[in-house]
């Protein structure tokens, strides 16, 4: 296999903090506003998921950073798989599977039971990529995201 065109998962780290925020604000200018909270977290990745009992991972290729997820600690048995995003250059390449293959694993391993995730019914390819994924539809609350219409969960067992 050339190695050139592995896609390696590689834990958050304070070097890397810039990518987060370029990688989703790519999306989220693109579909939406970028909210208060956005700005916040994506600003402060440190502070407001790792130190709050979340991790963050990337997706590297060739040595560019080219795709994040984030698991967001709700409490001890449920996160929000948040703040995912790929490059649009990098679209089509398997990231998203990675990266959400990764999320499950280190769900599992913390015996995290549920994730759960809000998102936008626009967001076609992802709404397709959860549901293959295993996360079905359930109830949102009012007003959590401005651009969130839809809200999905994945038992993990």
């Amino acid at each position: 296999m050339n190695h050139q065109n592995i896609i390696e998962i590689i834990p958050f780290s304070p070097e890397l903090k810039e990518y987060i925020k370029t990688l989703n604000l790519e999306w989220l200018t693109k579909y939406f506003r970028v909210e208060e909270k956005d700005e916040l977290v994506l600003s402060n990745p440190q502070e407001e998921i790792i130190a709050k009992g979340g991790m963050i991972f990337y997706a590297k290729l060739n040595n560019e950073i080219l795709g994040t997820v984030s698991l967001m600690k709700i409490d001890a048995e449920n996160f929000e798989l948040s703040k995912m995003a790929v490059s649009d250059k990098a679209q089509g390449l398997g990231i998203g599977n990675k990266l959400l293959l990764h999320a499950f694993a280190i769900a599992k391993e913390n015996n995290i039971k549920k994730l759960i995730l809000y998102s936008n019914r626009i967001l076609l390819p992802a709404i397709h990529l959860y549901k293959k994924f295993g996360f079905v539809e359930v109830v949102l609350e009012e007003g959590l995201y401005e651009r969130a219409n839809i809200k999905m969960e994945k038992m993990i067992v």
